[in-house]
């Protein structure tokens, strides 16, 4: 009887050391990988290499049927394992209907013993012990581990039994954590294609406004160039929209879904314009603690817009002009050779010929970037645009103050008669101006407030606007004082408009005096504005 106890005692400890390692081996497979489809393959592998249970099978709950399905399975042909996939157990029915019902661990000495057993898999031997443990997670059954002895039971049935409800334990973890990162990457991953989706349409052609001759030529400019990897110098005044441009030439390429990456060029002094270009090493320089990489390494794969391109010293543009042409950087501080690719779109307002000449610009870097340059138009080159401009305008602003804000036909008409020197920029600024003086939400003619230092006014009064075919929308030129079909009413409207609503500029451009023009107005009710 000592001896029997002896050999028992024995075969337990031998048993719990080889459980314990397999434990080991199992909680390491199940850190190495999130894919717990995979891991619980890997699992039943280890089971079966260490701790002597060759006949093994994972399942799942399927949320919709509310069945388990087979996921996992060792001791099967490779061939025969889709043909189980499709294997399915309902609440109740067999022993893992079971424990999908009551949630219990069920131990058997031999298999065969339990009418219940199914076996639908063919897999398990009848004569040999049976144990299956619910995967739980968060007190909810997700599946069932179904295992077999290789040997028949030597009294130690409990033992392993709980040793598989460990190793049960251990994969429920590991699938929550799984499932929980899934569904993070999933969230992720919609927000993701919803920002897109976002970003696209923000920077798409339906924001940049334009039905002009001048800019249907842009449109299909970029159109055209942004298939390619070509490099792009936008040209055109400050505030005509280039980066606009920039951003609808890298959001319809095949790189749309790579890193977009905008450096304004002017902004800072050399010496920090190539680290933030092309990055430092620890101790490159006074108040470099680490190493960094550059805007050309994180727009890798992707498009790098360089804003204000002219202003770079010639120095530094045989530095750029290299990355250009080779696609090769160093690290400021570094010795090792980055490759990076990354299309340029470059953008500025100077006249770079006139740099090349006077030897500002180098002639090398000039034909580098000037592969496809487009040139952008100014606003007073394209007047029939300002109507639907400041439509456009005046509906953002609102957004952004919350209201709704509308402008008037005689505004507009206001808007038309200046020349607009800062372009898009000076008209969205004057719009803003004037919806901040709007109490009503309705921005009329006497809040359109121009810099008449930068401008020479109003446009002479016979400027006329340009005809176009797709100007659909664009509100008639202002009327001019000599037009005959005009009455003496809307004659005087017009002077006064033209005028800046000054009533003695007005006066002249009627031919008459201060006196007679403030006796019309009273007399024909014209609501004097106050500019």
């Amino acid at each position: 009887m000592t001896m029997m106890s002896a050999s028992a005692n024995l075969n337990l400890s031998v048993l719990r050391r080889v459980e314990l390692e397999t434990l080991y081996s199992v909680g390491e497979i199940l850190s190495r990988s999130l894919d717990y489809r995979h891991t619980l393959r890997e699992v039943l592998r280890a089971l079966d290499e260490q701790a002597g249970m060759s006949r093994s099978m994972v399942t799942v709950l399927d949320p919709e049927s509310g069945s388990l399905v087979v996921n996992a399975v060792n001791g099967l042909d490779e061939s025969d394992l889709g043909e189980h996939a499709a294997v399915r157990y309902q609440p109740g029915e067999g022993l893992l209907g079971l424990i999908l019902e009551e949630k219990k661990t069920i131990a058997l000495v031999r298999t065969g013993d339990d009418k219940r057993f199914l076996n639908r898999t063919g897999l398990y031997d009848h004569r040999l012990p049976f144990i299956a443990a619910p995967i739980s997670l968060g007190g909810n059954l997700q599946g069932v581990i179904a295992v077999q002895p290789n040997t028949p039971d030597d009294g130690l049935l409990e033992e392993r039994t709980r040793f598989v409800e460990m190793i049960a334990k251990l994969i429920g973890q590991s699938v929550r954590l799984s499932l929980d990162i899934e569904k993070e990457k999933k969230t992720l991953a919609d927000e993701r294609d919803s920002l897109r989706r976002t970003v696209q349409h923000q920077y798409g052609f339906d924001n940049i406004v334009g039905r002009s001759a001048p800019m249907r030529r842009v449109f299909d400019q970029v159109r055209m160039v942004s298939k390619w990897n070509t490099t792009v110098l936008l040209r055109g005044e400050t505030g005509t929209g280039k980066e606009l441009i920039a951003n609808a030439i890298h959001y319809h390429s095949p790189r749309s879904n790579a890193p977009y990456v905008r450096l304004n060029c002017a902004s800072l002094p050399e010496n920090l314009l190539e680290s933030e270009l092309f990055g430092h090493e620890k101790g490159a320089f006074t108040g470099a603690v680490s190493s960094r990489r550059g805007r050309f390494e994180a727009a890798n794969g992707g498009t790098l817009f360089l804003d204000e391109i002219g202003e770079i010293s010639p120095a530094f543009q045989a530095k750029l002009l290299r990355v250009l042409q080779e696609g090769e950087l160093e690290r400021v501080g570094g010795t090792s050779t980055l490759k990076v690719d990354v299309r340029v779109i470059a953008a500025t307002h100077r006249n770079l010929e006139a740099a090349v000449d006077s030897g500002d610009f180098r002639e090398d870097l000039y034909y580098r970037l000037n592969v496809m340059p487009i040139n952008l138009p100014a606003l007073r080159d394209r007047p029939e645009d300002i109507p639907e401009l400041a439509t456009f305008l005046v509906s953002r602003i609102g957004e952004l103050q919350g209201r709704k804000l509308s402008i008037t036909d005689a505004a507009i008409r206001r808007l038309t008669q200046y020349g607009w020197p800062g372009n898009v920029r000076e008209l969205e600024n004057c719009l803003e101006r004037a919806s901040v003086m709007c109490e009503s939400g309705k921005i009329d003619a006497d809040l359109i407030q121009v810099d008449r230092h930068r401008d020479s006014g109003m446009l002479p009064s016979t400027w006329s606007m340009p005809p176009s075919s797709s100007s659909a929308h664009a509100i008639p030129p202002p009327a001019v004082v000599d037009d005959a079909g005009l009455d003496e009413r809307s004659r005087v409207i017009a002077a006064l408009e033209q005028a800046g609503w000054v009533q003695a500029r007005a006066a002249r451009l009627l031919g008459m005096t201060p006196r007679q023009i403030a006796y019309r107005i009273l007399t024909l009710n014209i609501d004097v504005k106050k500019i």
